[in-house]
């Protein structure tokens, strides 16, 4: 079985990548799953409906979520509708949408989870608690178990990876928006990367642009940040699993811009 994961869409400009090599990859790789991060892909903050069906349409099979999940008004009169759509699990009860959902690829179940870090984040519930509360649901019905840590730190992403060791099939960490290398198959068997990038501008500064950041950060002033246009990137992993015990065999990273060009 193969996974393929495509990091944080940053508005317009991701959204094009993934409208031009989304097939592409799908078409190269071959995955069982199509998995997208679409938490940004709404003017850099936040998914409409009109988005999410589009990723499907293009062969996305289940779209990740985070921090900016509630940014856009209309998430609230879809999202308990989008039944391939995933938010942070570890929101409290009572929050719309789902932090688990199935998909049957391969005549087999394959369960993705979401979560979201507290380090440098919004003050919510447990990653790790809900992680083990989702894991021993899951177990019932998928022995391939894919995670999304949508997280800020890579000390606490990397402590979540070890602490799902052996019981996932992958986590993957989103929100930073910058690839890591430190991508691997940790000691029992699970996939690992604490960060698999972006897929928007490439040369804005975490897609936003760069002039309005730099003043920010010269000043400390407010500032308004807009996605910025130009060159782009996508970023992603493919995973390869055992699909009769879940484990991960491989992890590879995918950077497309005009440094690393695609090759069909």
């Amino acid at each position: 079985m193969r996974i393929l994961f495509v990091g944080d869409v940053v508005g317009s400009p991701g959204r094009d990548m993934i409208e031009t090599y989304l097939p592409k990859l799908k078409q190269k790789y071959l995955p069982s799953i199509t998995i997208v991060n679409g938490e940004n892909a709404a003017h850099g903050k936040g998914i409409t409906e009109k988005i999410y069906r589009r990723f499907l349409e293009l062969g996305a099979n289940v779209v990740t979520l985070g921090n900016h999940a509630w940014d856009k008004k209309d998430i609230f009169d879809f999202i308990d509708d989008a039944k391939q759509m995933v938010r942070p699990a570890n929101y409290p009860e009572g929050v719309p949408g789902k932090g688990i959902v199935y998909f049957t690829c391969d005549n087999q179940e394959v369960a993705v989870i979401n979560l979201q870090g507290r380090t440098f984040m919004p003050p919510i519930d447990c990653p790790f608690k809900k992680a083990d509360e989702l894991i021993e649901e899951a177990k019932k019905r998928a022995s391939v178990i894919f995670v999304d840590f949508h997280a800020e730190a890579t000390s606490e992403k990397q402590a979540l990876g070890w602490y799902l060791d052996g019981k996932v099939t992958a986590v993957v960490g989103t929100h930073t928006h910058v690839q890591t290398a430190d991508n691997r198959i940790l000691t029992n068997g699970t996939a690992y990367i604490s960060d698999v990038g972006m897929t928007g501008p490439y040369d804005g500064i975490l897609g936003m642009e760069r002039e309005a950041v730099i003043k920010r950060f010269l000043t400390n002033l407010p500032v308004r940040f807009e996605v910025t246009e130009g060159r782009q990137q996508l970023s992603a992993v493919v995973i390869d699993v055992d699909r009769k015990t879940g484990k991960a065999k491989k992890i590879d990273r995918i950077l497309i811009n005009d440094d690393y060009p695609f090759f069909e």
